[in-house]
């Protein structure tokens, strides 16, 4: 049998996230392997005895003194830092972030202080990416300012609004900042999203290029169709691609309570239509999307949210999806319901994954190896919410799957 303090031991040394025990003095006792490596260190001895200062910047230290004296005389379980910046010193000089909770227990007599450190030096990569992303859509932006110049007074104004565009992505870059601050699954963060840009950006960038270079051939009036109809396909995908930046930027807001719901009067099916129209620039070869709608058209829910969740749906219905397959959209509005649905024929989900597909992040086991960023069904699922709706499910794997949303009809707000 293994006793308890071998089980301690294991636990203690074999931890996903580095400890650190220290005395009422601030002395430190035990620290595990992975705390070692956190900051520099090879020998456990290096820093037993030391006060926990030695790992803290010495432009930290003298303020962190009063702090940790101040826990020992109150107690309490806690985050340190909150709203603010932490950095420990490793063994070579260098600062890194960190993030720090903190608990304690009393052994005897004796009172001793546990600190949990993670080393938070990921986020900065992502944000990194996330800049990156951001400079390489601006540079695309600018190729097709210049050949808009060339269009008519009617060209000109739209192409003021995809600038307007890309200023709503360059200011929601401080809030996307701010929301992956606070996000600790970081390894798992930084994977999806880098697979997500490579993936997700490619199609509308490559729309926006082709609709360029087209609109540059359309110069005679009567032609004028033809150019309104790539400007339309430049605005969409540039909304798309501002809509991908959103997805991170919503986890963050819906975690805040910062999404609002305003419900509004307008047609579900033009609504649904307009959708589907957008993904067929996403679809394989030979897929189709198929509209069944019942029932009157004009709802009152809220436009925006509903657009999200049509998008996310069809979205992961194509991914999902063979080539030549149908993907069915059907839509029933009654006096007391309005019901949508989403029904594939692909890959299915497992019974041991459904449990957990709402979940953040989550990625079944099936779907590993097909781009996407987990978050979809999760934002789905808290729109829903949002607007008093239910969402179910029904999934055969190698079949298919069948969304399906449930709403009530909302009171329109009073600015509508």
């Amino acid at each position: 049998m293994i006793s308890e303090k071998d089980k301690f031991e294991a636990f203690f040394n074999y931890a996903s996230i580095g400890i650190l025990i220290a005395n009422k003095e601030g002395r430190i006792e035990r620290v595990n392997q992975l705390l070692l490596q956190q900051f520099g260190y090879a020998d456990p001895a290096e820093l037993i005895g030391q006060p926990v200062e030695k790992l803290i910047p010495s432009h930290y230290a003298k303020k962190h003194k009063s702090h940790r004296d101040h826990f020992v005389q109150e107690p309490e379980r806690r985050v340190m830092g909150v709203g603010r910046d932490l950095f420990g010193l490793r063994k070579d000089g260098r600062e890194i972030p960190v993030e720090v909770s903190l608990s304690h227990y009393s052994d005897g007599n004796e009172f001793h202080v546990i600190a949990f450190v993670s080393d938070i030096s990921l986020r900065k990569e992502i944000e990194q990416a996330v800049i990156r992303q951001k400079e390489e859509l601006a540079a695309n932006v600018l190729k097709i300012e210049k050949l808009n110049d060339e269009l008519e007074e009617k060209v000109a104004i739209r192409t003021r609004q995809l600038q307007d565009a890309m200023q709503h992505i360059e200011a929601s870059r401080d809030e996307l900042s701010r929301a992956l601050e606070k996000e600790k699954e970081l390894s798992d963060l930084k994977t999806r999203f880098v697979s997500m840009a490579s993936h997700e950006f490619r199609t509308p960038l490559s729309t926006i290029l082709s609709s360029a270079s087209l609109l540059a051939k359309y110069k005679e009036t009567e032609e004028q169709e033809k150019r309104d109809r790539h400007i339309g396909r430049i605005k969409s995908s540039v909304n798309n691609l501002s809509g991908i930046l959103d997805e991170f930027l919503s986890i963050g807001k819906i975690e805040n309570g910062k999404i609002e719901v305003h419900p509004d009067h307008f047609n579900l099916h033009n609504l649904i239509q307009n959708v589907c129209q957008e993904m067929k620039i996403i679809c394989k070869p030979g897929q189709h999307l198929d509209v069944k709608y019942q029932g009157a058209e004009m709802v009152c829910l809220d436009p925006s949210l509903m657009r999200n969740i049509l998008i996310n749906l069809l979205s992961n219905a194509i991914k999902f999806s063979s080539d030549q397959g149908v993907i069915e959209i059907s839509a029933h509005v009654s006096d007391s319901d309005i019901v949508v649905s989403v029904k594939d024929h692909g890959i299915g989900i497992s019974e041991k994954d459904q449990q957990h597909l709402f979940e953040r992040f989550f990625r079944a086991a099936n779907a590993t190896n097909i781009p996407g960023t987990g978050l979809g069904l999760h934002i789905v699922s808290k729109y829903v919410d949002l607007m008093q709706g239910e969402v179910s499910f029904h999934s055969v794997l190698e079949e298919g799957t069948c969304f399906t949303l449930t709403f009530k009809p909302l009171e329109p707000t009073a600015a509508s």
